[in-house]
């Protein structure tokens, strides 16, 4: 099945259960009277019920109709609304080689995020280079750690590509390649050691004459090498907008929700559900789950 299935279903299961499906009906705003929202202004007239659900969602994927306004609605009512930040999203990098190499795949690696050279998260798994930045899920999962060290100060990103390997031994391994291709040209000699892509750039960034013979290499030159393959820098510049972002940070404060039902602490038949709230996690699957398990709940509290 596919995402039309998905659709098909929820259609089925609205009709099965009575309610009706109201679409090309712009929403202009609730009207409250004492507590309470007493109807709905829309393009197509006023709608009337005796609970309503806010579940918007967020600022992310535009192109799917995300536009923000739920926010304004909760604000006007009495919320808190957090700013809404995009999470889970590709970051940009300073270094301007990252279009070379966009698209590639790096596979079991490790990357630490750092700032001011101070260690704060650390990541293992798969990214890849993009034509501004760097992404894929470790990237996704510490974007949100990643845009908050960008405001406090320097961020820098260590990728290694060789995390099972420790430094000296992996430097042995430099020196023996080195030894057993001696006579070779400097370019020639990373075939074993690299994808055949970043060759080129990993040339380019050594400051090694790529004709050099490998027996001329001297010990600056492999340990400049070595960082490049164990702790290569990288300047974060920022991140990706709301259109590259799978998730919205930020939303309607939890303290004016009760968790417990999902129901307004401000207007008392209002219910949240899904992204529109300030919930977000990791990858995973995690933020699909707050939107169903928040839904339901908010549907179950509100037709009780």
């Amino acid at each position: 099945g596919d995402a039309r299935d998905v659709n098909r279903i929820m259609q089925a299961c609205v009709a099965e259960c009575g309610a009706e499906l109201v679409t090309d009906c712009k929403v202009l705003g609730f009207n409250i009277v004492e507590g309470r929202i007493v109807s709905v202004s829309t393009s197509q007239g006023e709608l009337r019920a005796d609970r309503f659900i806010l579940t918007t969602g967020g600022l992310s994927y535009p192109k799917t109709g995300g536009t923000g306004d739920g926010y304004g609605w909760a604000r006007d009512s009495g919320h808190r609304v957090i700013k809404p930040e995009p999470a889970l999203v590709p970051v940009t990098l300073k270094e301007p080689w990252t279009g070379e190499v966009n698209r590639f795949n790096l596979k079991n690696v490790r990357i630490t995020l750092h700032l001011d050279g101070k260690k704060i998260d650390e990541r293992f798994g798969e990214a890849f280079f993009t034509r501004k930045g760097i992404g894929g899920p470790i990237i996704l999962d510490m974007s949100k750690a990643i845009r908050d060290a960008l405001k406090v100060g320097k961020t820098t990103l260590l990728l290694d590509l060789k995390p099972a390997v420790e430094h000296k031994k992996f430097d042995r391994r430099l020196q023996r390649e080195f030894e057993e291709n001696q006579n070779r040209e400097f370019r020639n000699s990373l075939g074993d050691l690299l994808p055949h892509d970043l060759i080129a750039l990993f040339i380019r960034l050594s400051g090694i004459d790529p004709e050099k013979r490998c027996h001329s290499i001297t010990k600056g030159e492999r340990q400049k090498l070595l960082k490049l393959f164990k702790e290569l820098e990288l300047n974060v510049d920022g991140y990706e907008g709301f259109d590259k972002a799978i998730v919205t940070s930020g939303g309607v404060c939890l303290d004016d929700i009760d968790m417990r039902t999902m129901r307004s602490r401000k207007v008392e038949n209002l219910y949240f559900a899904g992204e529109i709230i300030d919930l977000d996690g990791r990858t995973g699957g995690f933020n699909l789950q707050v939107c169903w398990s928040t839904g339901f709940l908010a549907g179950a509290s509100a037709s009780s």
